[in-house]
C-alpha cells in the first residue's frame, strides 16, 4: 500500500483557528502558505507586539505573550477562515465579522470584536501579521531552533491512540498540517532525520512534535474533559503526536499526493 496524504489543514490565525483545504502551495523553509501568519499579541503594548510581530529574537520563549488555546481555552469555540483576502470570524460557522486581511487598519475591528466577546481577554490586544516568518510553535520555543514548520501526522497513529484508551479522539485536536495514511502506526517516528517527497517537493523531516494541553479541548468548545496529554505519556511514555517538517522546495501539495522516502 502506497503512502498518500489523506488531509490538508492549515491555521490563518496562530492557535485560533483550523481550515481543511483541498490543496496547499508550499514556500521553501517556510511552510503552508498563509499557515499561522496571523497571532494575537497578549499583555504587549504596541511597540513590544511590533517587535514581537517582527523579530524572532523577541519571540523566544514568550509563550505567555500571545493569545493560544492553552491559556485562553474560550477561544476555542470560535474559528477564522481565510479566503482570498478576506479574514473571518465565525462561531458555530456562522459569520461574526469580516476584515480585509491586508489592510491593518482594519485588525482593530478584529481585536475589538474579541474583546467585547470575552471579556476575560484584557488590553491590550493586538492583531499581529507576518507572512515570512509566520507564527509557528518553533519559532516561539526555545527549546528548538526551527523558524519554519510543517506539521505531518500519521492517521493510524491517531487510530492508535484512540483504540488503546477507548476514547474518541477528533484528529483536529492535534492541529495537524498534513495526515497521511499507508504506514503502521508510530512508524513515522523512524523517520526523523531522512528527506521524504511530496509531488516533487522534498521535505527533511526534523523532529517529534511534543503536545501540550491543547489537545485537551475537544474542537469547537472549550470543553477539556478528557486528559489526553496525560493519556499520551501513560500509553506511550512519551507526550509525542507527529513530526515537525522542513520545506526544502517550493511547489504545491494536493490531496492523494504520494509520499516516498529517500
Amino acid at each position: 500500500m502506497s503512502i498518500s496524504i489523506t488531509s490538508i489543514n492549515y491555521c490563518p490565525v496562530k492557535s485560533i483557528s483550523f481550515q481543511t483545504i483541498k490543496n496547499c502551495k508550499i514556500r521553501k523553509n517556510i511552510g503552508i502558505v498563509g499557515d499561522r501568519i496571523f497571532a494575537f499579541s497578549k499583555s504587549l503594548d504596541l511597540n513590544q507586539a511590533q517587535l514581537f510581530e517582527k523579530k524572532l529574537e523577541e519571540r523566544r520563549g514568550k509563550w505567555n505573550k500571545i493569545l493560544t488555546l492553552k491559556n485562553t481555552p474560550s477561544l476555542n469555540k470560535y474559528n477564522f477562515v481565510l479566503n482570498d483576502d478576506k479574514l473571518t470570524l465565525t462561531q458555530n460557522k456562522n459569520e461574526i465579522l469580516t476584515i480585509n486581511s491586508n489592510e491593518t487598519e482594519e485588525f482593530e475591528l478584529i481585536t475589538n470584536k474579541i474583546l467585547e466577546l470575552e471579556n476575560t481577554i484584557q488590553k491590550p490586544l493586538f492583531l499581529m501579521k507576518n507572512k515570512d516568518t509566520p507564527f509557528f510553535d518553533t519559532s516561539i520555543s526555545n527549546k528548538t531552533v526551527l523558524t519554519h514548520s510543517i506539521s505531518l501526522l500519521n492517521k493510524k497513529s491517531v487510530e492508535d491512540f484512540k483504540d488503546k484508551i477507548n476514547q474518541e479522539i477528533e484528529s483536529q485536536r492535534f492541529r495537524g498540517n498534513l495526515f497521511v495514511d499507508g504506514i503502521e502506526a508510530w512508524e513515522e517516528r523512524n523517520w526523523v532525520g531522512k528527506i521524504i517527497k511530496i509531488n516533487d517537493i522534498s521535505f527533511k523531516v526534523e523532529k517529534n512534535i511534543p503536545r501540550c494541553v491543547a489537545i485537551n479541548l475537544k474542537p469547537n468548545t472549550d470543553d477539556n474533559s478528557l486528559n489526553l496529554l496525560q493519556s499520551l505519556k501513560k500509553t506511550y511514555n512519551h507526550f509525542d503526536m507527529g513530526l515537525y517538517l522542513t520545506a526544502l522546495d517550493d511547489g504545491q501539495v494536493n490531496i492523494g499526493d504520494n509520499v516516498s522516502i529517500k
